[in-house]
């Protein structure tokens, strides 16, 4: 039996993989400040900030791979269980969260 993702799924999929790519953007838009200051001053702190922003840049991206592929995969009939949605509403809510907190650094790395 091949079950159906409803249409408020693919739309809070969707929803999750738009805010996925802001925060890949926002951590585009850090690494390259925080690259400037580091060419500027050298700091040990700087390293540090763009160590974190680019293991946070890769774990977005996985995220938000994550996300996609389910629905590019159901475009070939398969069989899903319902529950299958369940840990997506996970990498929705961590999407949701990080633009949150990625918005507010930049907005603080910016000034």
């Amino acid at each position: 039996m091949v079950a159906e993702i409803g249409p408020t799924v693919i739309i809070l999929i969707y929803l999750a993989f738009a805010m996925g790519l802001a925060n890949v953007c926002l951590l585009l838009g850090l690494l390259n400040s925080y690259w400037k200051t580091y060419k500027e001053i050298k700091s040990q702190f700087t390293i540090g900030l763009l160590y974190f922003g680019s293991f946070l840049l890769i774990q977005n991206i996985l995220v938000t791979i994550a996300l996609v592929v389910p629905l590019i995969v159901h475009l070939v009939p398969f069989e899903i269980s319902n529950s299958e949605f369940g840990p997506r509403i996970l990498f929705i809510l961590i999407n949701m969260i990080q633009l949150v907190a990625l918005s507010i650094l930049y907005k603080i790395t910016r000034n």
